[in-house]
């Protein structure tokens, strides 16, 4: 076992893990933050995306132990626990742009990254390319990248994922 420290949605977390654990299962399974989903364990679905350092990372792609000292920032602190939800989230709601449920965590923390890169006005080509790795098997995809341009557009307002980061 090997000792890891890093801050997980602004809270400092020290945790003894084995040197081939993922950052996925140390959220999951050590945290217990299990809004970070494992869809294919061949990092091509993209449901356990999250930000590091500011920049979505597939969280099965990482070991935990490479994290040392690095910010963590899951679905679960997009948004204060006792505020409304992030703009992206409300959006996802209001627009319909989720099914079962699986996808929506990492195509969330996807569409906040994408919004951080490419702006706040993101037409339909834009978002569909910069969803290539992560995959939705239920809604074709139409509400989502609705939910995302409606979700960037009411971020333009300072909401942003930087201040939970």
């Amino acid at each position: 076992m090997a000792a890891v420290s890093l801050t997980v949605n602004g809270k400092p977390v020290t945790a003894d893990v084995d040197p081939r654990t993922l950052l996925v299962q140390l959220l999951r399974e050590n945290l217990r933050l299990t809004g970070t989903h494992v869809g294919c364990d061949t990092s091509q679905c993209g449901a356990c995306v999250v930000h590091i350092n500011g920049k979505a990372t597939k969280s099965c792609t990482v070991l935990a132990l490479q994290l040392e000292g690095a910010n963590v920032l899951t679905i679960e602190g997009l948004a204060p626990a006792d505020g409304p939800l992030h703009p992206m989230q409300e959006a996802f709601r209001e627009n319909h742009g989720l099914q079962c449920g699986y996808c929506t965590p990492g195509m969330i923390m996807t569409a906040v990254d994408m919004v951080r890169r490419k702006g706040n006005d993101l037409d339909d080509h834009t978002i569909r390319e910069e969803l290539e790795g992560n995959i939705c098997r239920c809604t074709g995809y139409h509400n989502i990248v609705k939910a995302i341009a409606a979700g960037a557009r009411a971020m333009r307002g300072g909401a942003t994922a930087a201040a939970a980061e």
